[in-house]
């Protein structure tokens, strides 16, 4: 799939008008800018340039601005930051997870979709996670080896650095190689998961590898080593990706996924077999700006039909104090939720109306329909829809986001996961394996024989909520990138922080700090401490009373570049740092 370019008469098609503003912090880590005022007109500015890294945490961050500043591109240190994040924080991402990935190629103005979602294995039905006639208990599935699919993060690395890459592939793995082997601190977030109640931390695999030679469990502060990840990383750095896909460390993986109990069928020949894509990505124009977005089997799509929707409901545009805004924005989630639940699956499988969601009367009509939303809202019927059932597959979360800029301007948007926390639980070489199937949906048919688009079948991939955002201004010209873990909340994440940014005028982290209100047909979570009260009393009235969000809460990182610098952000519910120095 050729990628998308916007310096042509692409770009006349998809912009109606857009622009850019805002402030960074250069040479150490971006905690706060100052506001900026709704971007209105174009803004004439220089060029982005990197180094800037945003992600989850700080030793990831420092990886990969030592590849940066040893002349490597962005997707070069978006090898490094995954190697190392899947080190110190595998309870979100990892080697043995999925990505998705947007490029920006600052030479030729174009941008391109990366898929490394995981696959089923040829071996899957779509009763795979069914037993005696009715389906399994979720934690069962999870903990099973049916709910591991062909791991596809690093292969999609592989072929997006083969695509950009400046520096040789063996050359991007050290700094993950060393913390394996020598050791490194391990932080409050990972050891509150270490301690936790995640089921996957209980696994013999994970105690094994959690438990120290005292035999108690590794706390905040103790240094953890994995000497069995060095040498999977070293593998990598010298094999390349047939380390992970075939040979020896294929051969454990397989293994330990044919283990009971409930043993899964990937197999070496799957792991052969697995294929990243390139796709041809999603840009629509917001407001002054341009954001694009990976197709399906991700729902970033959704996002997309939300910022359309949005544009049509003055009430957002009334800033982050005005009760009517928060409204607004509740009530549009709800709209988004209720199409992308009923749309959206593999689109290399089932046909999914992306043109007919984003359709400009279709659109429209939802839009109109905001004023009176004030519970669970059906499904729309988009032109180029067939008659499918709603999914409501359970989607846990234990991903990451990582922004990464190099000093030529190009640019990485990566969302990168291992499903849930810790996975399977089941480990291989060093490193936790997915659990990415069990965001298929369990059932393949509703009770009247409709089928679910995000059925399980084998080579298929699961509908994702990882999207991972890029932002131009009117010349097809970079101004940002953001995205967010957080299972299907991630939705709702990404639209919260352009809602800030872009609407309310507010710098990345500002719009990053923002109370998180998550609205799902009649599931509503939030962070109910941060709302005014004005606030909950009009949230409450318009039928969205808050309760506690129970899903993993947002990993917001990214960036806009404003006044010639870096605007960096770092979701504070979570550990990382946004890192920028003068070009």
């Amino acid at each position: 799939m050729r990628p998308l370019r916007l310096k042509s008469a692409v770009l006349a098609t998809v912009l109606t008008g857009l622009a850019l503003t805002g402030c960074a912090a250069e040479g150490t880590p971006l905690t706060s800018a100052h506001a900026a005022s709704p971007a209105t007109t174009a803004e004439a500015a220089s060029p982005a340039r990197g180094p800037f890294v945003s992600a989850a945490n700080p030793l990831a961050v420092e990886a990969g601005m030592a590849v940066l500043r040893r002349g490597g591109s962005a997707v070069d240190a978006a090898v490094a930051v995954q190697a190392v994040l899947g080190l110190v924080e595998p309870q979100s991402s990892g080697l043995g997870g999925g990505a998705f990935m947007m490029v920006y190629d600052a030479a030729s103005g174009e941008v391109q979709a990366y898929d490394g979602r995981e696959t089923a294995p040829a071996s899957a039905t779509p009763e795979l996670f069914y037993e005696n006639g009715r389906p399994l208990a979720f934690v069962d599935a999870v903990l099973s080896g049916r709910s591991t699919g062909a791991p596809g993060a690093v292969a999609m690395l592989a072929l997006a650095q083969q695509d950009h890459g400046r520096l040789a592939w063996r050359d991007l793995f050290g700094d993950a190689e060393r913390l394996a082997r020598d050791g490194f601190v391990v932080s409050p977030r990972l050891a509150s998961f270490i301690n936790g109640a995640a089921p996957q931390a209980a696994t013999r695999w994970a105690t094994a590898y959690f438990t120290r030679p005292d035999g108690g469990r590794y706390q905040a502060g103790d240094i953890l080593k994995n000497p069995t990840y060095a040498e999977t990383v070293t593998a990598l750095a010298t094999q390349g990706p047939d380390a992970l896909y075939r040979g020896d460390l294929a051969r454990r993986i397989a293994a330990v996924v044919a283990e009971g109990p409930r043993p899964g069928g990937l197999t070496t020949a799957d792991l052969a077999a697995y294929t990243p894509l390139r796709r041809e990505p999603i840009c629509r124009p917001y407001r002054v700006y341009v954001v694009c977005a990976p197709p399906p089997p991700s729902s970033a799509v959704s996002v997309l039909q939300f910022l359309a929707m949005a544009e049509r409901t003055p009430d957002l545009s009334l800033g982050a104090e005005s009760p009517a805004a928060w409204v607004a924005l509740g009530r549009l989630q709800r709209l988004m939720y209720a199409d992308r639940d009923r749309y959206i699956g593999d689109a290399d499988f089932v046909s999914v109306p992306v043109a007919g969601l984003l359709d400009a009367d279709y659109v429209a009509s939802r839009a109109a329909l905001v004023p009176q939303v004030d519970g669970p809202v059906e499904a729309g019927v988009p032109p180029g829809a067939e008659t499918v059932a709603a999914d409501n597959t359970h989607e846990p979360a234990g991903t990451s986001h990582m922004v990464i800029v190099d000093t030529a301007g190009n640019m990485v948007s990566m969302t990168t996961t291992v499903e849930s926390i810790f996975g399977s639980g089941r480990m291989a070489g060093g490193f936790f394996l997915n659990n990415q199937l069990t965001d298929f949906s369990f059932s393949p048919t509703e009770a009247d024989g409709r089928p679910i688009p995000n059925a399980v079948a084998a080579g298929k991939r699961p509908r994702s909520s990882m999207s991972p955002l890029i932002i131009l201004d009117q010349e097809g010209r970079l101004v940002g990138g953001l995205g967010s873990p957080g299972g299907s909340s991630i939705l709702a994440y990404d639209v919260k922080a352009l809602v800030g940014i872009i609407d309310w005028g507010l710098s990345v982290q500002d719009a990053f700090d923002l109370p998180n209100l998550v609205v799902r047909g009649s599931t509503i979570g939030a962070d109910t401490a941060g709302f005014s009260p004005e606030i909950r009393d009009a949230l409450d009235a318009a039928g969205m009373t808050l309760r506690p969000n129970t899903s993993e809460t947002s990993g917001l990182h990214g960036g806009m570049w404003r006044d010639g610098r870096w605007d960096g952000g770092a979701d504070r519910r979570r550990e990382g740092v946004a890192m920028s120095e003068a070009p």
